[in-house]
Protein backbone atom coordinates (compact mmCIF):
# COMPACT_ATOMS: atom_id res chain seq x y z
CA UNK A 1 0.00 0.00 0.00
CA UNK A 2 1.21 3.52 -0.74
CA UNK A 3 0.49 5.97 2.09
CA UNK A 4 2.63 8.50 3.98
CA UNK A 5 5.19 6.78 6.23
CA UNK A 6 3.92 8.45 9.40
CA UNK A 7 0.36 7.29 8.81
CA UNK A 8 1.58 3.84 7.86
CA UNK A 9 3.56 3.48 11.09
CA UNK A 10 0.64 4.64 13.24
CA UNK A 11 -1.77 2.32 11.45
CA UNK A 12 0.58 -0.66 11.82
CA UNK A 13 1.28 -0.12 15.53
CA UNK A 14 -2.34 0.53 16.52
CA UNK A 15 -3.63 -2.40 14.48
CA UNK A 16 -1.05 -4.80 15.94
CA UNK A 17 -1.76 -3.59 19.49
CA UNK A 18 -5.56 -3.72 19.29
CA UNK A 19 -5.66 -7.10 17.55
CA UNK A 20 -3.26 -8.57 20.13
CA UNK A 21 -5.29 -7.03 22.97
CA UNK A 22 -8.56 -8.40 21.60
CA UNK A 23 -7.04 -11.86 21.16
CA UNK A 24 -5.53 -11.74 24.65
CA UNK A 25 -8.87 -10.90 26.26
CA UNK A 26 -10.69 -13.49 24.16
CA UNK A 27 -8.20 -16.21 25.08
CA UNK A 28 -8.44 -15.46 28.79
CA UNK A 29 -12.23 -15.40 28.73
CA UNK A 30 -12.93 -18.39 26.54
CA UNK A 31 -10.22 -20.69 27.91
CA UNK A 32 -11.35 -20.40 31.52
CA UNK A 33 -14.50 -22.50 31.97
CA UNK A 34 -14.63 -21.64 35.65
CA UNK A 35 -14.65 -17.94 34.82
CA UNK A 36 -17.43 -18.38 32.28
CA UNK A 37 -19.59 -20.93 34.03
CA UNK A 38 -18.85 -20.72 37.73
CA UNK A 39 -17.64 -17.17 38.28
CA UNK A 40 -13.97 -17.73 39.10
CA UNK A 41 -12.23 -15.13 41.18
CA UNK A 42 -10.10 -12.37 39.69
CA UNK A 43 -6.93 -14.11 40.87
CA UNK A 44 -7.58 -16.92 38.40
CA UNK A 45 -8.21 -14.43 35.64
CA UNK A 46 -5.01 -12.50 36.42
CA UNK A 47 -3.01 -15.71 36.55
CA UNK A 48 -4.30 -16.89 33.20
CA UNK A 49 -3.76 -13.43 31.72
CA UNK A 50 -0.14 -13.55 32.81
CA UNK A 51 0.25 -16.93 31.14
CA UNK A 52 -0.52 -15.35 27.75
CA UNK A 53 1.13 -11.96 28.22
CA UNK A 54 4.32 -12.82 26.36
CA UNK A 55 2.41 -14.48 23.52
CA UNK A 56 0.29 -11.37 23.17
CA UNK A 57 3.35 -9.11 23.15
CA UNK A 58 4.97 -11.22 20.46
CA UNK A 59 1.74 -11.18 18.46
CA UNK A 60 1.58 -7.37 18.75
CA UNK A 61 5.12 -6.92 17.46
CA UNK A 62 4.79 -9.43 14.64
CA UNK A 63 1.42 -8.09 13.49
CA UNK A 64 2.67 -4.50 13.49
CA UNK A 65 5.67 -5.48 11.37
CA UNK A 66 3.51 -7.50 9.01
CA UNK A 67 1.02 -4.66 8.61
CA UNK A 68 3.81 -2.22 7.85
CA UNK A 69 4.95 -4.45 4.99
CA UNK A 70 1.44 -4.52 3.47
CA UNK A 71 0.43 -8.10 4.24
CA UNK A 72 -3.06 -6.78 5.00
CA UNK A 73 -3.42 -5.84 1.34
CA UNK A 74 -5.51 -8.95 0.72
CA UNK A 75 -7.86 -10.95 2.89
CA UNK A 76 -6.03 -14.22 2.31
CA UNK A 77 -2.68 -12.55 3.06
CA UNK A 78 -4.03 -11.35 6.41
CA UNK A 79 -5.47 -14.81 7.11
CA UNK A 80 -2.14 -16.56 6.53
CA UNK A 81 -0.36 -13.89 8.55
CA UNK A 82 -2.72 -14.41 11.49
CA UNK A 83 -2.09 -18.16 11.47
CA UNK A 84 1.70 -17.78 11.23
CA UNK A 85 1.81 -15.07 13.91
CA UNK A 86 -0.31 -17.19 16.27
CA UNK A 87 1.99 -20.18 15.90
CA UNK A 88 5.21 -18.20 16.29
CA UNK A 89 3.92 -16.17 19.25
CA UNK A 90 2.78 -19.23 21.21
CA UNK A 91 5.95 -21.15 20.29
CA UNK A 92 8.19 -18.36 21.61
CA UNK A 93 6.05 -18.01 24.73
CA UNK A 94 6.23 -21.74 25.38
CA UNK A 95 10.00 -21.86 24.89
CA UNK A 96 10.52 -19.01 27.35
CA UNK A 97 8.13 -20.62 29.84
CA UNK A 98 10.04 -23.90 29.67
CA UNK A 99 13.40 -22.18 30.00
CA UNK A 100 12.35 -20.12 33.03
CA UNK A 101 11.05 -23.26 34.71
CA UNK A 102 14.32 -25.13 34.43
CA UNK A 103 13.54 -27.12 31.29
CA UNK A 104 15.53 -26.98 28.10
CA UNK A 105 13.43 -25.48 25.32
CA UNK A 106 14.13 -28.38 22.99
CA UNK A 107 11.99 -29.20 19.99
CA UNK A 108 10.87 -32.41 21.67
CA UNK A 109 9.10 -30.58 24.48
CA UNK A 110 7.37 -28.03 22.29
CA UNK A 111 4.42 -30.38 22.01
CA UNK A 112 2.82 -28.12 24.59
CA UNK A 113 2.04 -25.70 21.80
CA UNK A 114 -0.79 -28.04 20.89
CA UNK A 115 -2.37 -27.51 24.27
CA UNK A 116 -5.97 -26.38 24.27
CA UNK A 117 -5.23 -22.84 25.39
CA UNK A 118 -2.48 -22.26 22.84
CA UNK A 119 -4.69 -23.62 20.08
CA UNK A 120 -7.40 -21.19 21.14
CA UNK A 121 -4.92 -18.31 20.99
CA UNK A 122 -3.80 -19.36 17.51
CA UNK A 123 -7.40 -19.72 16.33
CA UNK A 124 -8.34 -16.27 17.60
CA UNK A 125 -5.33 -14.57 15.98
CA UNK A 126 -6.13 -16.35 12.73
CA UNK A 127 -9.76 -15.22 12.85
CA UNK A 128 -9.34 -11.66 14.11
CA UNK A 129 -6.44 -10.61 11.84
CA UNK A 130 -8.20 -10.83 8.42
CA UNK A 131 -11.48 -9.47 9.78
CA UNK A 132 -11.17 -6.82 12.47
CA UNK A 133 -7.43 -6.31 11.95
CA UNK A 134 -7.55 -5.73 8.20
CA UNK A 135 -10.58 -3.46 8.51
CA UNK A 136 -8.94 -1.40 11.27
CA UNK A 137 -5.70 -1.00 9.35
CA UNK A 138 -7.50 0.17 6.23
CA UNK A 139 -9.52 2.71 8.26
CA UNK A 140 -6.54 4.16 10.12
CA UNK A 141 -4.32 4.23 7.03
CA UNK A 142 -7.10 5.69 4.88
CA UNK A 143 -6.64 2.66 2.69
CA UNK A 144 -9.40 3.76 0.36
CA UNK A 145 -10.42 6.55 -1.95
CA UNK A 146 -10.96 8.99 0.92
CA UNK A 147 -8.94 11.65 -0.87
CA UNK A 148 -11.32 11.61 -3.83
CA UNK A 149 -14.57 10.58 -2.18
CA UNK A 150 -17.27 13.01 -3.21
CA UNK A 151 -15.06 14.40 -5.99
CA UNK A 152 -15.01 13.72 -9.71
CA UNK A 153 -11.35 13.68 -10.67
CA UNK A 154 -9.97 13.29 -14.18
CA UNK A 155 -6.27 12.61 -14.66
CA UNK A 156 -4.82 14.14 -17.84
CA UNK A 157 -1.33 14.53 -19.28
CA UNK A 158 -0.07 17.25 -21.59
CA UNK A 159 1.12 16.04 -25.03
CA UNK A 160 4.84 15.42 -25.40
CA UNK A 161 6.74 17.58 -27.88
CA UNK A 162 7.45 14.45 -29.94
CA UNK A 163 3.77 13.47 -30.13
CA UNK A 164 4.03 13.06 -33.91
CA UNK A 165 6.35 10.07 -33.35
CA UNK A 166 3.62 8.11 -31.54
CA UNK A 167 3.00 4.46 -32.38
CA UNK A 168 0.65 3.67 -35.25
CA UNK A 169 -0.47 0.04 -35.62
CA UNK A 170 -3.74 -0.40 -37.50
CA UNK A 171 -3.92 2.71 -39.71
CA UNK A 172 -1.64 4.51 -42.15
CA UNK A 173 0.62 7.14 -40.61
CA UNK A 174 -0.44 10.72 -41.31
CA UNK A 175 1.44 13.86 -40.35
CA UNK A 176 0.40 15.24 -36.96
CA UNK A 177 0.16 18.97 -36.31
CA UNK A 178 1.58 19.24 -32.79
CA UNK A 179 0.50 22.84 -32.29
CA UNK A 180 -3.08 21.97 -33.22
CA UNK A 181 -2.91 18.92 -30.96
CA UNK A 182 -1.99 21.16 -28.04
CA UNK A 183 -5.01 23.36 -28.72
CA UNK A 184 -7.29 20.31 -28.98
CA UNK A 185 -5.94 18.95 -25.71
CA UNK A 186 -6.67 22.26 -23.97
CA UNK A 187 -10.23 22.13 -25.30
CA UNK A 188 -10.62 18.51 -24.16
CA UNK A 189 -9.48 19.37 -20.61
CA UNK A 190 -11.77 22.40 -20.59
CA UNK A 191 -14.73 20.23 -21.61
CA UNK A 192 -14.11 17.93 -18.65
CA UNK A 193 -13.84 20.90 -16.27
CA UNK A 194 -16.97 22.54 -17.70
CA UNK A 195 -18.89 19.37 -16.95
CA UNK A 196 -17.96 19.07 -13.29
CA UNK A 197 -14.70 17.14 -13.43
CA UNK A 198 -11.69 18.30 -11.46
CA UNK A 199 -8.73 17.85 -13.78
CA UNK A 200 -5.40 16.79 -12.29
CA UNK A 201 -2.32 16.79 -14.49
CA UNK A 202 0.09 13.88 -14.43
CA UNK A 203 3.68 15.11 -14.80
CA UNK A 204 4.66 15.46 -18.43
CA UNK A 205 6.76 12.72 -20.00
CA UNK A 206 8.63 14.47 -22.79
CA UNK A 207 10.55 11.43 -24.00
CA UNK A 208 7.41 9.32 -24.45
CA UNK A 209 5.53 10.26 -27.61
CA UNK A 210 2.33 8.42 -26.61
CA UNK A 211 2.24 9.67 -23.01
CA UNK A 212 -0.77 11.93 -23.66
CA UNK A 213 -2.83 8.72 -23.85
CA UNK A 214 -2.72 8.48 -20.08
CA UNK A 215 -5.63 6.01 -19.87
CA UNK A 216 -3.33 3.17 -20.89
CA UNK A 217 -1.11 3.52 -17.80
CA UNK A 218 -3.59 2.47 -15.10
CA UNK A 219 -6.99 1.01 -14.31
CA UNK A 220 -9.00 2.17 -11.28
CA UNK A 221 -11.02 -0.62 -9.67
CA UNK A 222 -12.87 0.43 -6.53
CA UNK A 223 -10.28 1.72 -4.04
CA UNK A 224 -7.41 0.24 -6.01
CA UNK A 225 -5.33 1.57 -8.88
CA UNK A 226 -3.79 -1.15 -11.03
CA UNK A 227 -0.66 0.17 -12.71
CA UNK A 228 -0.53 -1.25 -16.21
CA UNK A 229 2.40 -2.88 -17.99
CA UNK A 230 1.98 -2.05 -21.65
CA UNK A 231 2.42 -4.61 -24.38
CA UNK A 232 4.35 -1.85 -26.17
CA UNK A 233 7.66 -1.97 -24.33
CA UNK A 234 8.57 1.59 -25.31
CA UNK A 235 5.55 2.88 -23.36
CA UNK A 236 6.31 1.28 -20.00
CA UNK A 237 8.17 4.32 -18.70
CA UNK A 238 4.92 6.33 -18.76
CA UNK A 239 3.40 4.56 -15.75
CA UNK A 240 5.40 5.95 -12.76
CA UNK A 241 4.02 9.48 -13.19
CA UNK A 242 0.44 8.20 -13.16
CA UNK A 243 1.16 6.00 -10.15
CA UNK A 244 2.44 8.99 -8.17
CA UNK A 245 -0.78 10.94 -8.74
CA UNK A 246 -3.06 8.00 -7.96
CA UNK A 247 -1.11 7.33 -4.78
CA UNK A 248 -1.48 10.96 -3.71
CA UNK A 249 -5.23 10.62 -4.24
CA UNK A 250 -5.28 7.84 -1.62
CA UNK A 251 -5.80 4.81 -3.84
CA UNK A 252 -4.09 1.56 -3.06
CA UNK A 253 -1.52 0.63 -5.69
CA UNK A 254 -1.31 -2.75 -7.42
CA UNK A 255 0.77 -3.58 -10.47
CA UNK A 256 0.60 -5.91 -13.42
CA UNK A 257 3.79 -7.94 -13.17
CA UNK A 258 5.91 -9.67 -15.81
CA UNK A 259 5.08 -11.67 -17.91
CA UNK A 260 1.66 -10.01 -17.86
CA UNK A 261 0.89 -7.06 -20.10
CA UNK A 262 -2.15 -4.81 -19.94
CA UNK A 263 -3.15 -1.43 -21.35
CA UNK A 264 -5.86 0.58 -19.63
CA UNK A 265 -7.50 1.14 -23.00
CA UNK A 266 -8.40 -2.54 -23.02
CA UNK A 267 -10.52 -2.33 -19.85
CA UNK A 268 -14.19 -1.35 -20.12
CA UNK A 269 -16.20 -1.18 -16.90
CA UNK A 270 -19.94 -1.79 -17.08
CA UNK A 271 -21.51 -1.99 -13.64
CA UNK A 272 -19.61 -4.63 -11.68
CA UNK A 273 -18.17 -6.25 -14.80
CA UNK A 274 -14.81 -5.46 -16.37
CA UNK A 275 -14.64 -6.37 -20.04
CA UNK A 276 -10.95 -6.78 -20.88
CA UNK A 277 -9.71 -6.87 -24.44
CA UNK A 278 -7.27 -9.61 -25.42
CA UNK A 279 -5.39 -7.40 -27.84
CA UNK A 280 -1.86 -6.83 -29.10
CA UNK A 281 -1.20 -4.81 -25.94
CA UNK A 282 -2.90 -7.03 -23.33
CA UNK A 283 -2.03 -10.70 -22.92
CA UNK A 284 -3.60 -13.63 -21.10
CA UNK A 285 -1.43 -13.29 -18.00
CA UNK A 286 -2.29 -9.61 -17.68
CA UNK A 287 -5.98 -10.50 -17.79
CA UNK A 288 -5.44 -13.24 -15.22
CA UNK A 289 -3.70 -10.83 -12.81
CA UNK A 290 -6.41 -8.21 -13.21
CA UNK A 291 -9.08 -10.85 -12.64
CA UNK A 292 -7.57 -11.70 -9.23
CA UNK A 293 -7.43 -8.05 -8.16
CA UNK A 294 -10.90 -7.27 -9.50
CA UNK A 295 -12.46 -10.23 -7.68
CA UNK A 296 -11.24 -8.86 -4.36
CA UNK A 297 -13.09 -5.63 -5.15
CA UNK A 298 -16.31 -7.40 -6.12
CA UNK A 299 -15.83 -7.15 -9.89
CA UNK A 300 -15.93 -9.94 -12.43
CA UNK A 301 -13.74 -10.01 -15.54
CA UNK A 302 -14.89 -11.05 -18.99
CA UNK A 303 -12.13 -11.45 -21.58
CA UNK A 304 -12.98 -10.23 -25.09
CA UNK A 305 -10.85 -11.05 -28.17
CA UNK A 306 -10.04 -7.91 -30.18
CA UNK A 307 -9.15 -7.97 -33.86
CA UNK A 308 -8.18 -5.07 -36.09
CA UNK A 309 -8.32 -2.44 -33.35
CA UNK A 310 -5.64 -1.13 -31.02
CA UNK A 311 -7.68 -1.61 -27.83
CA UNK A 312 -11.08 -2.87 -26.78
CA UNK A 313 -12.17 0.72 -26.15
CA UNK A 314 -11.03 1.66 -29.64
CA UNK A 315 -13.95 -0.48 -30.78
CA UNK A 316 -16.57 -0.28 -28.00
CA UNK A 317 -17.41 1.79 -24.93
CA UNK A 318 -20.50 2.06 -22.73
CA UNK A 319 -23.30 4.57 -22.25
CA UNK A 320 -24.36 5.67 -18.75
CA UNK A 321 -27.17 3.09 -18.70
CA UNK A 322 -24.71 0.25 -19.33
CA UNK A 323 -25.47 -0.25 -23.03
CA UNK A 324 -22.28 -1.11 -24.87
CA UNK A 325 -21.93 0.78 -28.15
CA UNK A 326 -19.43 0.69 -30.96
CA UNK A 327 -18.09 -1.04 -34.05
CA UNK A 328 -19.06 -4.71 -34.20
CA UNK A 329 -16.35 -5.54 -36.73
CA UNK A 330 -13.64 -5.83 -34.09
CA UNK A 331 -15.29 -7.76 -31.23
CA UNK A 332 -17.85 -10.49 -30.61
CA UNK A 333 -20.77 -8.40 -29.38
CA UNK A 334 -22.63 -11.43 -28.02
CA UNK A 335 -20.64 -11.12 -24.76
CA UNK A 336 -22.48 -7.89 -23.93
CA UNK A 337 -25.97 -7.79 -22.43
CA UNK A 338 -26.99 -4.87 -24.68
CA UNK A 339 -25.20 -3.61 -27.76
CA UNK A 340 -25.81 -0.56 -29.94
CA UNK A 341 -24.07 -0.35 -33.32
CA UNK A 342 -22.93 3.16 -34.27
CA UNK A 343 -22.90 4.64 -37.79
CA UNK A 344 -19.28 5.87 -37.64
CA UNK A 345 -16.18 4.06 -36.33
CA UNK A 346 -14.94 7.20 -34.56
CA UNK A 347 -18.26 7.32 -32.71
CA UNK A 348 -17.44 4.13 -30.82
CA UNK A 349 -15.78 5.96 -27.95
CA UNK A 350 -17.59 8.03 -25.34
CA UNK A 351 -16.56 9.34 -21.94
CA UNK A 352 -19.41 9.28 -19.42
CA UNK A 353 -19.62 12.77 -17.94
CA UNK A 354 -22.80 12.25 -15.92
CA UNK A 355 -25.88 10.04 -15.85
CA UNK A 356 -27.31 12.01 -18.76
CA UNK A 357 -24.21 13.26 -20.58
CA UNK A 358 -21.36 11.90 -22.68
CA UNK A 359 -18.25 13.33 -24.31
CA UNK A 360 -17.34 12.17 -27.81
CA UNK A 361 -15.31 13.10 -30.87
CA UNK A 362 -16.60 15.76 -33.24
CA UNK A 363 -15.68 13.48 -36.16
CA UNK A 364 -18.83 11.37 -35.57
CA UNK A 365 -21.81 13.72 -36.05
CA UNK A 366 -24.24 10.93 -36.98
CA UNK A 367 -23.43 9.06 -33.78
CA UNK A 368 -23.82 12.27 -31.80
CA UNK A 369 -27.26 12.74 -33.34
CA UNK A 370 -28.16 9.13 -32.49
CA UNK A 371 -27.17 9.54 -28.84
CA UNK A 372 -28.96 12.87 -28.56
CA UNK A 373 -32.09 11.19 -29.91
CA UNK A 374 -31.73 8.65 -27.07
CA UNK A 375 -31.97 11.47 -24.56
CA UNK A 376 -28.32 12.13 -23.80
CA UNK A 377 -26.63 15.49 -23.65
CA UNK A 378 -23.75 15.13 -26.08
CA UNK A 379 -20.58 17.19 -25.71
CA UNK A 380 -18.26 17.01 -28.70
CA UNK A 381 -14.57 17.87 -28.96
CA UNK A 382 -12.25 17.93 -31.93
CA UNK A 383 -9.45 15.39 -31.38
CA UNK A 384 -8.47 14.88 -35.02
CA UNK A 385 -4.71 15.04 -34.34
CA UNK A 386 -4.98 12.31 -31.71
CA UNK A 387 -7.17 10.18 -33.98
CA UNK A 388 -4.24 10.13 -36.42
CA UNK A 389 -2.42 8.11 -33.73
CA UNK A 390 -5.36 5.75 -33.07
CA UNK A 391 -6.42 7.83 -30.07
CA UNK A 392 -9.96 8.52 -28.93
CA UNK A 393 -11.69 10.52 -26.20
CA UNK A 394 -11.26 7.80 -23.56
CA UNK A 395 -7.50 7.57 -24.14
CA UNK A 396 -6.86 11.10 -22.96
CA UNK A 397 -7.99 10.76 -19.33
CA UNK A 398 -8.44 8.47 -16.35
CA UNK A 399 -11.64 9.12 -14.42
CA UNK A 400 -11.64 8.58 -10.66
CA UNK A 401 -14.74 8.98 -8.54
Amino acid sequence: MTVPWSRKIVASVLTGFLVALLVHIGTVVFSNEAFLLQGAGWSAVVSLSGFFTLASVFAFVLLAIAAFFDVFATWWGALITGLVVGIIATALDTMIYLATNGQKPEIGVLWTITGERNLLFIALVTAVTPTFGRWLYRVIAHYDTAAVRGRKVALVRIPATNLADGIVTNIERVAVDSAKADEQWDAYVAALADNGWETVEVASAETFADSVFVEDTAVVVGDRAVIARSGAEQRRGEAPGTEAVLSDLGLRIDRIEEPGTLDGGDVLRVGSTLYVGRSERTNADGIRQLRVIAAEQGYSVVAVPVKGALHLKSAVTALPDGTVMGDARHVDTSVFDRFLAVPEPSGSAVVVLAADAVLMAASAPKTAELLADLGYRVVTVDISEFEKLEGCVTCLSILVG
